[in-house]
């Protein structure tokens, strides 16, 4: 096999897929008899009819009959990716509103200036677009999106999202979270209107719940969980994004689910505290989290961006990713996302799932084995999203897969693989990431 032209599938609508490596955790109903190496990878063909999964098989053994076949020499497949938590809205801003020192309050500073001065509805809308270019070609199926949604702009994002939401159906699921700082949750005739937004969205509510102008944000987190049980609407926070041990506020958000009986998953992104907790600490959050039915998303490239950023030739000591292997064997549902996209909270990144599942393999040390991480950027977020058929690979689900010439995971975590071939519905998409001078116009010149 030389290539990702010998790893597209033709358009007819039964062909098989043979001789792939799929990791096991993403495999619902394999075959026995299929081969299961070191990697945890089971070796299958796969058959594909009219857009479905039709069939799973021992490497090598699926029926002629099936349809043509397309040897993947090894390669490996996975479902496409599920990308819960982003910010589509902030994203690619970089070139015209940079953060000046890269510590957060730059970031948060220099966003609400960008916000202020051009968040008009066809810029966002532009920049949402591009950035959805980028997921698609990578082989994303899924986003959740942060949306700022404190006044006076909140409302306006919520109306893009909603255009964006109907444009992007059928190649992207997108999910909107309201996130604003919890003090807005004291504004009750802006968070009635606020909710009304979300809902006509199909939204959720969320907010840094670390944040408060009071120092006190436990009735906010309290009240926001009231607005979410008496409209029906879900929760995603931004949790205790600091270094700051003092800081815990992942412990009043459980609370407050569980009196306000939120049968959830709520999902808590960053929790980057809990990495500088003592044991005795994080044992007691991490079952008060699971009794609450608590979920947690780690954002482990934007937070190694943004935690422990001292002055200019300090080396960071504390690097901000979460317990990550504490809150899986608490039983915790633990995903992986990408977070910020080439704005002042990260100034990097491309949508790209598998970078950030690289990444995060290397940062948390998911490996050695690696087992049932890639679960993290598949089907854990798309259950945690509410679509069941989506981050796994069974027969009679949709053929949304990523194709890849990576065989083990020393091979498939070594490069870009940018030959993926990524597929909807069995049918491979053209789609490439767009070229960044598509925005240039945005930001009056020509970035540097």
């Amino acid at each position: 096999m030389a290539g990702a032209g010998a790893m597209r599938p033709p358009d007819a609508g039964r062909y098989r897929l043979v001789r792939t490596r799929v990791p096991a955790v993403l495999v619902d109903g394999a075959p026995d008899t299929a081969r299961r190496d070191r990697d945890d990878l089971l070796h299958l063909d796969l058959a594909i009819a009219d857009g479905h999964v039709a069939g799973l098989y021992p490497a090598g053994s699926s029926d002629p009959a099936l349809g043509p076949a397309i040897d993947l020499d090894g390669g490996q497949v996975w479902p496409c990716f599920v990308d819960m938590h982003t910010h589509l809205d902030k994203g690619h801003i970089w070139p015209r509103a940079a953060n000046p020192d890269g510590s957060f309050m730059g970031a948060l500073n220099t966003v609400r200036a960008d916000r202020d001065a051009n968040w008009e509805e066809a810029d966002v809308r532009r920049r949402m677009d591009f950035a959805l270019r980028c997921a698609l070609a990578h082989g994303t199926r899924a986003i959740r999106t942060h949306l700022d949604s404190a006044p006076p702009r909140g409302l306006s994002n919520w109306a893009v999202f909603k255009a964006m939401k109907r444009e992007w159906a059928g190649r992207i699921e997108l999910q909107g979270v309201a996130l604003m700082p919890v003090d807005t949750y004291a504004e009750h005739a802006y968070i009635e209107r606020l909710a009304d937004a979300v809902a006509d969205a199909g939204g959720m509510l969320g907010g840094a719940t670390h944040f408060s102008v009071t120092g006190n944000p436990v009735p906010l987190i309290d009240r926001a969980a009231a607005v979410a049980r008496d409209r029906g609407l879900g929760l995603d926070f931004h949790v205790d994004e600091t270094l700051d041990p003092s800081i815990l506020t992942i412990e009043p958000v459980a609370r407050a689910v569980m009196r306000e009986k939120i049968s959830g998953p709520v999902v808590c992104g960053h929790c980057c505290v809990l990495s500088v907790q003592p044991e005795p600490v994080l044992d007691r959050v991490l079952g008060l989290a699971r009794d609450a039915n608590l979920a947690v998303v780690s954002l482990p490239m934007c937070n190694m961006y943004l935690q422990d950023r001292g002055p200019a030739g300090r080396t960071p000591r504390r690097r901000g990713t979460t317990a990550l292997h504490e809150l899986k064997r608490a039983g915790i549902p633990l995903a992986l996302a990408s977070d910020n996209t080439r704005d002042p909270f990260y100034a990097y990144g491309d949508l790209d799932m598998l970078e950030v599942f690289q990444q995060a393999v290397r940062i948390g040390q998911l490996d050695h084995p690696i087992g049932e991480w890639p679960a993290a950027v598949t089907r854990i977020p798309a259950d945690l999203m509410g679509l069941p058929q989506a981050g796994r690979i069974a027969a009679g689900l949709p053929a949304d897969l990523v194709l890849f010439r990576g065989r083990a995971y020393s091979e498939l975590l070594s490069r870009r693989q940018a030959e993926r071939v990524v597929l909807h519905r069995g049918r491979a998409i053209d789609a490439v990431p767009p070229d960044y001078r598509e925005l240039d116009d945005l930001f009056g010149r020509t970035p540097p």
